[in-house]
């Protein structure tokens, strides 16, 4: 990820830490794959491994800050090498929160499970914005990992496709609940599920931001598409 620097020492510890954020990433994205997994086959056993993997994803989050701490305590970077370490924190704290949306979905599935929710419920949909959004994070870290900002901007383009996804799922939910007032417990859970899938793609857009911050030195968090499409020409 990093560039090298006339310390390779200093080189050597960013590579260490950014290899720690991409096996992070890595983790997060299993526990996305098990977790959707979960709710397609009603599995409690898998969804229990999702809530049993959330421990490691902390410890790890704590580590790299640790790390981090470290670096910039002995290094002092400044400019971009400093803007680099923000967002690798940054990052890290997303990925955090993906595993926090992850355990909330095995925790949904948990719910539907015991409540004994028949299986006619649209989850076919939720695994299709799931494929999405987990995508669209894999791409925000192979982004992240060469600092390409022309893919960050296609990363946030597409998560607007995860928000038409989403919009569409719930007013099928809608639907159920009017049709059939037995449908409006299990469906609010499916409702929890779809937002926290839409979470998962929101962070991965963040990821996205941050690459922008580090190359550019320009925070386009809150702005329109043309005015990041103009920062990143």
């Amino acid at each position: 990820m990093p560039e090298k620097h006339l310390s390779t020492q200093f080189d050597s510890e960013l590579s260490a830490v950014s290899s720690r954020v991409m096996e992070l990433g890595g983790l997060v994205e299993s526990q996305i794959r098990q977790a959707i997994y979960a709710l397609s086959q009603f599995s409690v056993e898998v969804a229990n491994e999702v809530t049993a993997a959330e421990a490691r994803v902390n410890a790890m989050e704590v580590d790299i800050d640790r790390e981090l701490s470290s670096i910039i305590a002995r290094r002092q970077p400044t400019a971009r090498d400093l803007r680099l370490l923000i967002a690798i924190s940054k990052t890290t704290a997303n990925l955090e929160r993906v595993g926090d949306e992850a355990e909330k979905i095995a925790r949904m599935v948990r719910s539907i499970i015991d409540s004994g929710a028949p299986r006619s419920l649209p989850s076919l949909e939720l695994r299709v914005a799931a494929d999405l959004a987990s995508g669209l994070l894999r791409k925000a870290l192979d982004a992240f990992a060469r600092l390409d900002t022309h893919a960050a901007v296609s990363i946030l383009k597409e998560d607007d496709q995860i928000d038409r996804e989403f919009d569409g799922f719930v007013r099928k939910l809608v639907t159920y609940m009017m049709e059939d007032p037995r449908m409006i417990s299990p469906s609010l859970d499916l409702l929890f599920l779809a937002k926290a899938i839409e979470r998962i793609g929101d962070h991965a857009k963040n990821i996205a931001e941050f690459i922008i911050y580090v190359v550019k030195g320009a925070d386009v968090r809150h702005t329109s598409m043309e005015q990041i499409e103009s920062v990143v020409k």
